[in-house]
């Protein structure tokens, strides 16, 4: 097998590492979240569902879309820089770095609408 066909695999293969470690770390947590309940019913104290509520997902702060506004946008841009940094005279990978940039660019101009619509929203 070529050495150059490789280094797709283990790309894909890496970030399905990726996700599997964020989707085990998020169900260790939720299995741990139903171990501390059991032991307090067990313990015979009362759980009330909005400390369950609170316990199993954090409410998200104010400013949690404007965060996640600018890393996409953060993301977009080093896309679109990327595409500059090649050395292409033809300019084809400019236009392919510019267009796999539109996508999380927009992710992020919608997160910046919905922070600013929310912060108005709870003035």
């Amino acid at each position: 097998m070529d050495l150059e066909a490789l280094i797709p695999i283990v790309m894909f293969l890496a970030l399905a590492g990726v996700f599997w470690i964020a989707y085990y770390y998020k169900f260790r947590s939720r299995q741990e979240l139903q171990q501390t309940v059991r032991t307090a019913l067990d313990k015979g104290n009362e759980l009330t569902p909005e400390l369950i509520n609170r316990l199993g997902e954090p409410e998200p702060g104010p400013h949690s879309d404007l965060r996640k506004a600018l890393v996409w946008l953060a993301l977009g841009i080093g896309l679109a820089l990327c595409g500059l940094a090649v050395p292409d005279p033809s300019g084809h990978a400019l236009q392919g770095c510019l267009a796999g940039a539109a996508f999380p660019t927009m992710i992020g101009v919608a997160y910046l609408i919905m922070w600013q619509y929310g912060s108005r929203q709870s003035a």
